[in-house]
């Protein structure tokens, strides 16, 4: 049995505001950052750049997207275009001879300033009116990279980004390019786990629940609201600087259009609002089970020796992939995160749980 504990106690609140409550949470988290650390001596390198490491850079941008979503409970239609700001600004300050550790820091506080402007339309509207004005700006900022050729080329040009490096080293070895974005993850993912036992993530959930009643016992949703949009988009920013830096080595605006705002809001609704390992769940599904569908569906049409045309093929994963989505939200309203907790909670007194009456 891996969930040796029936139920959970605490003598002392040293132990309740553990990180990890349960010892096979954190044995499974270790396991999980050394399989990390390995991957690229045991993974293949095709499979390590082409799905291991934008799974974890847009792991850590949809975890700032659950940090203003799912924690502060502002629904953000316009996350990629603060992940846009940050990747152009770090572009254009390294090209100005600032040093990728200082151009990522750059890229992330513009995508704060612009990011605390979305948060001054949610002090004045919530809920779907928040949802239709972020997703305004989106469409404003699409149009400013369109037509903005000096920061962006054009709207057909893409913006080629320098050899990210380090400390004074460059780097361009695909392994060098996963530690950089398994580094970034990490850190995003303990600064969300220490987020839930704070007072400021206490806060943030106050006013996700009720803004009004937070006020009234003193939470200040005015500042709270403002400092969940900076935060989420400085992640954002950051994260949109090393998907270029690491993975598209240029930028170009469709990188960055609705569309994507749309996919990381998906893949933070299905991996679950406030979860953390949801936010995984969730980043995998949308983007990697798709090519996993694709490619079991073209094997096993050559295997039973079936004509499927190109045009089908390419259709059918889709259909497929969506029905799994719907299917999962139907099983699971409240995500993969909770399906997984379900699970999880079950073992935690299996087998006993067998001596109910």
């Amino acid at each position: 049995m891996f969930f040796r504990l029936s139920g959970v106690h605490h003598a002392n609140y040293v132990s309740d505001s553990r990180v990890f409550k349960i010892p096979a949470d954190r044995n499974l988290a270790m396991f999980v950052f050394l399989f990390g650390l390995a991957a690229p001596f045991i993974v293949p390198s095709l499979y390590l750049n082409s799905y291991m490491l934008p799974w974890l850079i847009w792991t850590a941008a949809a975890l700032g997207l659950n940090l203003v979503t799912g924690w502060a409970g502002q629904l953000h239609l316009g996350y990629a275009a603060v992940m846009a700001v940050g990747a152009y600004s770090a572009i254009h300050a390294v090209r100005f001879g600032i040093p990728w550790e200082f151009a990522l820091i750059i890229g992330g506080l513009s995508s704060s300033v612009i990011g605390s402007l979305f948060a001054f339309a949610a002090l004045r509207v919530k809920g779907l009116y928040l949802a239709l004005t972020t997703l305004a700006m989106q469409f404003v900022m699409d149009w400013v990279l369109t037509h903005s050729p000096a920061i962006t080329g054009g709207s057909h040009a893409s913006l080629q980004s320098p050899t990210l490096a380090l400390l004074g080293q460059e780097i361009t070895s695909d392994a060098g390019y996963y530690y950089v974005a398994f580094g970034w993850c990490v850190l995003v993912t303990i600064f969300m786990l220490n987020l839930k036992r704070t007072g400021l993530g206490r806060a943030l959930v106050a006013v996700r629940e009720k803004d009004f009643a937070a006020a009234i016992l003193g939470v200040n949703s005015f500042y709270y609201k403002i400092l969940a949009f900076a935060t989420s988009s400085f992640i954002a920013g950051v994260s949109g600087a090393l998907l270029v830096a690491t993975f598209f080595f240029l930028a170009a605006p469709e990188q960055f259009s609705v569309t994507v705002s749309i996919q990381v809001l998906a893949m933070v609704i299905v991996g679950g609002l406030g979860s953390i390992i949801g936010s995984y769940f969730g980043v995998a599904l949308i983007l990697l089970v798709p090519g996993v569908v694709n490619g079991l569906f073209s094997t096993a049409s050559q295997s039973l020796g079936m004509q499927i045309n190109v045009e089908t093929l390419a259709h059918i994963p889709n259909a497929v992939y969506g029905a799994l989505i719907v299917v999962i939200l139907l099983i699971e309203p409240l995500g993969l995160g909770k399906l997984y907790g379900n699970i999880r909670d079950y073992l935690m007194v299996w087998p006993f749980d067998q001596l109910r009456k």
